[in-house]
């Protein structure tokens, strides 16, 4: 298993970290640069964006082709854990959920036509996109397969939707969505991808749904489909090939979100290490306190097994390996990495960790999330039982040529 990063990639980190060092960090205690959801104001996002495209840290997982950098799993995950260490920095550079995953999915699956009309214009920064997938109970949540009660009817050329979407993150500001449906009761290919824009009839958001924690720009919405109709030449893949799209998708997305958020776990602890440095009490810094260090080096130990995690999943990824076993260990563990480095730094800060006044409990709010989104991490050890139950001792077998 080989980590190491090319000179271009290493390179492209190291600005990374200088980008979100002098050109994004310095915005998050600006009141002015938040919207009414606690993300970043479109108009500055705008202006940051246009600098990171112009020095070349744009998409970089997409095609040089058309825009990117061509970066393998590997330099992704070197490269996205810097743009986490800002709450702004993974959308400044088009890096950001569910826009990534999308873009990936697309450019892996979509024909030629498909990536003209739907990939690039994502790319270009031009439209933002979504992916519904879950449903309100009794539908699909993480059993699509079995649950999923929107269907798609063809009628000629078109496809007919029906159903009730909802946690469809972006939605309200997304011009391209991925929808996944039923198309017929076959248990194991039962299930259709469609592309559709945001213009078409047939649909519309019920509801922006309130959550904890701030919200991805367009939130998180509930959907009605009416009679939405697709042509089939937006269909992705074959009909009942949905689930291979979004598993295809969600693969990477799971371990690119892990990426992002081992940059947020790292700059927890920047702040609150930069706090203790200065703190004093009882005429010593808190720094030097054997208690501080001992919370400091138990999360600090927690980043460092998540960082190997993935990275042992993104190599297996580009040596065209599905790698479920490797993406659901880091899904689970890097959640609860980021939990105990927030929750670490919050009480390492004190009070002030506590109040708006550090970006520790926007951080706080946000990761709460990370246990439930892209699969609970209940679902995702029960993956990887099944997978030690089928596999035995191979289940922990070594790469080998």
């Amino acid at each position: 298993m080989d980590f190491s990063l090319s000179i271009e990639v290493d390179n492209v980190r190291q600005k990374i970290r200088t980008f979100v060092d002098r050109e994004i960090v310095p915005y998050e205690l600006d009141l002015a640069a938040y919207n009414k959801h606690e993300n970043i104001d479109e108009n500055l996002l705008k202006k940051l964006r246009d600098k990171s495209r112009s020095e070349g840290l744009w998409a970089l997982s997409m095609p040089k082709s058309r825009g990117g950098r061509e970066f393998n799993v590997v330099g992704m995950a070197a490269c996205y854990e810097e743009m986490g260490r800002s709450i702004f920095g993974p959308v400044v550079f088009n890096a950001a959920a569910p826009d990534d995953g999308n873009m990936y999915v697309l450019n892996k699956v979509g024909t030629e036509a498909q990536k003209k009309k739907w990939l690039q214009p994502i790319i270009n920064g031009d439209v933002r996109s979504s992916i519904t997938m879950t449903e309100p109970h009794p539908g699909a949540g993480s059993d699509p397969a079995g649950m999923m009660r929107t269907t798609a009817t063809k009628h000629g050329l078109k496809w007919v939707i029906k159903g009730r979407k909802w946690y469809t993150t972006g939605a309200e500001g997304a011009s391209h969505f991925l929808l996944l449906a039923r198309t017929s009761d076959d248990s194991r290919h039962g299930l259709t991808a469609f592309m559709f824009h945001k213009d078409q009839p047939g649909w519309h958001i019920l509801r922006r749904i309130p959550i904890m924690g701030p919200e991805e720009h367009g939130g998180h919405c509930e959907l009605e489909f009416s009679g939405l109709e697709i042509s089939d030449e937006d269909r992705l893949l074959e009909v009942g090939h949905g689930l291979k799209v979004v598993q295809i998708r969600l693969g990477l997305a799971r371990l690119t979100h892990c990426m992002r958020w081992l940059g947020m776990a790292k700059r927890a602890l920047e702040i609150s290490d930069e706090y203790v440095s200065e703190r004093e009490a009882f005429g010593t810094k808190l720094r030097e306190r054997e208690s501080i260090q001992l919370l400091q080096g138990a999360a600090a130990k927690e980043i460092m097994i998540g960082r190997l995690l993935v990275m042992n999943a993104a190599w297996k990824l580009d040596q065209g390996d599905f790698a479920r076993n490797e993406v659901s260990a880091a899904k689970v563990h890097v959640a609860d990495a980021l939990h105990q480095c927030i929750d670490t730094s919050i009480q390492l800060c004190g009070s002030k960790g506590y109040s708006k006044d550090m970006i520790l409990e926007w951080m706080y709010r946000y990761a709460r999330q990370a246990r439930i989104v892209d699969g609970a991490s209940e679902v995702h050890k029960m993956v990887l039982a099944k997978a030690f139950q089928r596999e035995g001792l191979d289940f922990w077998s070594w790469a080998h040529d």
